[in-house]
């Protein structure tokens, strides 16, 4: 009955934080278009459930610079300083409260990423998509972007495993320490994390899964 039950937290969680954070999205909003000018938004094809695409919704934080051959300059020259610190405070995630609305996205769950990946899972690994995904999730407050490829999927699927009212709440309360903080914004050397290329351990190895989950417990 768990689903039925998340969806309804859902909603209300998306509809309350729309009206509490309001006047952030306002003032993001007003900042980017006075900084970087339109789009506001940026929207790109994420896998959903299932891998079923869907559109995601955030605030933007680079530029559409290009060099001289008409392809888009690297994401560390094109990340603004207005962008840092809305990544960094995790405010440029916000419009993903009107994808929990929609039903493509949840509270929490494994977080959307390209569509491209999708054939470069393991079996184990796209268990994620076993789930709907979220805006913050058990991998983002267990390292988020400082973890590896290998452990943030395994943290993943531990969730789809695992999954319960009281897990989401206190992953949910875990996000709002993580974001006070601004903990794990990017990989070393990285804007965020560098593009997952494929898998680096065997399909099936179910110990590297359970050893690089975290205990709920812990």
């Amino acid at each position: 009955m768990y689903p039925f039950v998340k969806r309804f937290i859902d909603v209300v969680g998306a509809v309350v934080g729309l009206i509490v954070l309001f006047p952030f999205l306002v003032i993001t909003a007003i900042a980017i278009w006075v900084r970087m000018g339109t789009p506001i938004i940026f929207k790109q094809m994420r896998p959903g459930l299932n891998g079923k695409p869907f559109y995601m919704y955030k605030f933007r934080t680079m530029t559409n610079e290009k060099d001289e051959q008409g392809c888009l300059l690297p994401d560390e020259q094109r990340l603004t300083r207005l962008g840092r610190f809305l990544r960094s405070t995790s405010l440029d995630e916000l419009p993903e409260l009107f994808n929990v609305l929609k039903g493509d996205m949840s509270l929490v769950g494994p977080r959307p990423l390209l569509m491209r990946y999708l054939d470069r899972y393991s079996t184990v690994q796209a268990r994620r998509h076993e789930v709907k995904p979220g805006i913050t999730g058990w991998a983002q407050v267990n390292g988020r972007n400082a973890i590896t490829w290998e452990e943030k999927f395994a943290l993943d699927v531990w969730y789809v495993d695992n999954c319960s009212f009281w897990l989401d709440i206190k992953i949910l309360a875990m996000t709002m320490i993580r974001v006070f903080r601004r903990e794990g914004i990017s990989a070393e050397g990285e804007v965020t994390m560098p593009e997952f290329m494929g898998n680096l351990f065997n399909k099936n190895n179910q110990g590297v899964l359970q050893a690089a989950a975290t205990d709920d417990n812990k």
